[in-house]
This record gives C-alpha cells, structure tokens and sequence, in this order.
C-alpha cells in the first residue's frame, strides 16, 4: 500500500459513547465511491446535485442565494430549481450519458430536510436506481426529527454544517432560527440549533450513516473556535471534517476571507482530532460531474 492509499484507508471502528463499532463494507463503499468523502474517488467518480429544495429554516450571515451565473459556483446556487419528477427525469438523462456518476444528493439551494421535496425526490430515486449513494448536506436544526426517515430512505451520507460549538458565538453567525412554528434569534436561536446539530450527528453515527461536517472559516467570528470544533465532533465519531474558507457576502459582506494558508494551517491544527477534506470546490446546489470539472450547464 502507498502513502496516498494509506491516507485514504478510512477507520474501520467508530468509537459512540465509549464502545468501539466496527464499520460494514457498505460504509467503507459510501468512502470509497463518493467524491467528497474520499480525495482518490474524486478523480473516479462524479456525483450529482439536485436542486429541489428551496426552502430555509435559518438565516445565516454569510448566505445569500437571490440571484445565480451559471459561470458561478458557489453553496446555494442553481440555475432552476427542480420538482421531484423533474430531479428523476434529470438523473436518467444524466446516467444514461455519463457513467462515472456514483452519488445522488441533495444540497439546497435551501435546507434539503425542510423541504417534502427532498423526500419524496429520494423516494423515487432509490427505487429507479437503488444502486447508487445517496447524500444529503443539512444545517442540522431537522436532523434529530427526520433521522429515522433518513434511515428508511437509506440516505448513507450526511453533512452537517456546524460553524460553532458555543452559543456564544453561533448568535453571531445567525440572523434567525424557525423551529416549530416559532422564530427564534440571538443566544436562544444558537443554542436550539447547536443541540439539534449534535443530536443529530450522534443519531446519524449511531445508524452508521457516515458523517461530513462542514465548518466555514470566518475570520474574527470563529476562526478562534475551530479546533474546539474539530475535537468534539472527531470524538463524537464524524469521518471527515471539511472546513470552508468564507464567501464574503450578505451581513459579512465586510469581512476579509482567510487566505489559502490559512486555511491550510487550520486544517493541520483540526487534524490532530479528526481527518479533513482537503479537495472541496464549494459546488453548486445543482453540481453535476467530477469535482473540479462540473457539466451541469450542459443540462440547462
């Protein structure tokens, strides 16, 4: 085995509250196959977005999805936002042309668990083609809730964005929270989103779904806390972290994003605690193809 082999064995045991579970081939297929959790399937494999749920549950200061380029790609960005119909027409189009695509997610350009869409999207994906991933990135505030239909659905991949484990700072990263038919802000709207995230994660690692956590880097706002981050969640047993430098936009349309380098720097210091993702390209809510080599304006 060489050292990039090597660098890609995922764990073989996860540790959940103290007891050792040892992962299933299938888990180790969701690394293996699946561009974003693994930096050598990112060379073999594509996966693809599909944009049908446009709904939000929170309102976070660096996100703004309003308006869209196709040459642009960036988190929340779709050219057209599909019905579920459409997603399943789309995704035979797509396999029937390229064969190298091993993932079906669904990213936004909202909060995929927020949205019926997304559901019933997975529903007909899975049984036309049971064969491939299936993946889903959510802010977390549903996740707890909707677990068990994640599971049903055979949802194999989850990611999570996590900006902060202290309320204290999460209230300066959210304008608002909905939850339960209320509005919440501030230090109240943190802390039902943080203990929502971690539940969870840990419910998702419990059911052996494998777990991504993104974390965006926002200089003067988290940056200090990151690491704090990366230890909770490595010990919570989340497979990879993958830390986002900041799009300046919206209310941190101000601040200045970090530098190559120090982002690199920080995902050493995260290292120590859990791997990173070191190959991310920020994708579209529509991304299709191989990272770095996306083809989905030729499906507009």
């Amino acid at each position: 085995m060489n050292s990039a082999e090597k660098e890609e064995a995922p764990l073989l045991v996860t540790k959940v509250e103290g007891k050792e579970i040892p992962w299933d081939p299938t888990q180790l297929r969701r690394v293996q196959e699946h561009p974003c959790f693994s930096k050598n399937a990112a060379h073999l494999f594509g996966r693809m977005h599909l944009a049908v749920a446009p709904k939000c549950n929170i309102q976070c200061n660096y996100c703004l999805r309003k308006y869209d380029c196709v040459n642009e790609s960036r988190p929340g960005v779709t050219s057209k936002v599909l019905t579920p119909q459409e997603a399943l027409e789309r995704v035979r189009e797509v396999l029937e042309q390229v064969h190298y695509i091993k993932v079906v997610a669904v990213a936004g350009p909202g909060e995929p668990l927020y949205n019926e869409e997304t559901f019933e999207t997975f529903r007909l994906v899975k049984e036309e083609f049971p064969h491939l991933i299936r993946c889903l990135s959510t802010n977390g505030l549903l996740l707890p809730d909707r677990i068990d239909e994640l599971e049903e659905l055979g949802i194999g991949n989850v990611t999570v964005t996590l900006n902060a484990i202290d309320p204290d700072i999460g209230k300066n990263i959210y304008s608002f929270v909905n939850y339960q038919g209320k509005r919440y802000r501030g230090q109240e709207a943190a802390e039902i989103l943080l203990r929502n995230q971690l539940k969870g994660i840990e419910e998702a690692v419990k059911r052996k779904i494998v777990v991504k956590v993104n974390t965006v880097l926002i200089p003067t706002v988290n940056d200090k806390h990151i690491v704090e981050i990366a230890k909770k969640v490595g010990g919570m047993g989340v497979y990879l972290q993958n830390i986002m430098p900041l799009i300046p936009q919206y209310k941190f349309a101000h601040i200045t994003p970090p530098t190559p380098h120090e982002k690199k720097e920080m995902q050493e210091k995260c290292s120590k605690y859990v791997k990173q993702m070191t190959h991310c390209r920020q994708c579209r809510a529509d991304a299709i193809g191989r990272l770095g080599r996306d083809i989905q304006h030729c499906y507009l």
